[in-house]
């Protein structure tokens, strides 16, 4: 007798989105706002370029905006994504309640809904220098093709990777003042970092719909990897901390600087012993519990930054 892998809803009410009328409790859900791990992911990075450039205590009040950002830069791009993916929500198990996949919330309303978020993104992107600003609005383009290369590469988590990591660039551009090296090496380097570890998070992530996604065509690297998950989570995470500890040399060549990623390095390896491919509920879990792992990297670099220049 096997198990039945466990399928958990895309939507579920809780806490204030809970308590919300049914249709402002729509929208709230159309950008996850009963997900908050999401715009959690978003974050980190951010906090983390500014804790490495050495503007964590100087410029708490941009980590603070930078907070606001991610939440509604998120919620922005979960509007976009469900509207993009609406027909092939339809199709699979989680995501078939989803507000736009079923009808709960119409067409013109997700549109406004993704105007008055991404106003909030404007207010902002008004704080940052004008130097940040151009890294910021770079990442448009990525954005909105990512809910597209699902359809295109077995990696979509690769190109996840590259949005979700971006407010690295933006966080260290603004405290540092330019991403060009050598000076912009280490900064740099904490990005590429971040895209390892976004593939490794997402593709426990992609677990979940691994029989729905082979029905319907749609391709992940959790579908690339098969029987091959775990190791092949292993070695993002593995490339992801090498990155980062690359990214604190640059700062402090000392051997103790690498010993700040140590908790976080501990982390990952317990997601991958402890992961169970076959499991919804497990990976779900595992997945989830990367929002400790951004705070453990930000404590890291918070400590290195502090301790350099």
């Amino acid at each position: 007798m096997t198990d039945t892998p466990e399928i958990v809803p895309d939507t579920q009410y809780r806490g204030l989105v809970g308590a919300l009328p049914p249709y402002p409790r729509a929208l709230a859900s159309l950008a996850r706002f009963d997900r908050p791990i999401g715009w959690q992911l978003l974050f980190w990075p951010g906090a983390w370029g500014v804790a490495l450039a050495k503007g964590a205590i100087e410029r708490w009040d941009l980590i603070l905006w930078l907070a606001l950002g991610s939440i509604a830069m998120r919620g922005a791009g979960c509007v976009y994504n469900d509207i993009v993916d609406r027909d092939l929500d339809r199709q699979v198990a989680r995501t078939r309640s989803r507000p736009l996949a079923s009808g709960a919330v119409r067409l013109k309303a997700a549109w406004a809904w993704l105007a008055a978020l991404s106003l909030i993104g404007l207010v902002v992107l008004l704080q940052l220098s004008t130097y940040a600003k151009v890294v910021a609005l770079v990442s448009l383009a990525p954005v909105a093709a990512y809910p597209f290369m699902k359809r295109i590469t077995w990696w979509p988590q690769a190109w996840l990777g590259i949005v979700f990591s971006w407010a690295a660039l933006v966080g260290w551009s603004e405290v540092a003042g330019s991403l060009a090296p050598p000076g912009g090496l280490p900064g740099l380097l904490l990005y590429a970092g971040s895209i390892f570890w976004v593939i490794g998070y997402d593709t426990i992530y992609a677990l979940q719909d691994v029989e729905d996604d082979a029905l319907v065509g749609v391709r992940s690297s959790a579908r690339a990897l098969g029987s091959r998950v775990r190791p092949g989570v292993a070695i993002f995470y593995a490339l992801a901390a090498g990155l980062w500890g690359a990214a604190f040399w640059q700062l402090r060549p000392d051997p103790l600087v690498l010993a700040a990623l140590l908790p976080a390095s501990i982390h990952f390896a317990w997601q991958v012993a402890t992961l169970v491919p076959s499991h919804g509920g497990n990976a779900l879990h595992r997945f989830r519990s990367n929002r400790y792992a951004g705070l453990l990297v930000f404590l890291a670099c918070l400590v290195v930054g502090q301790s350099s220049f």
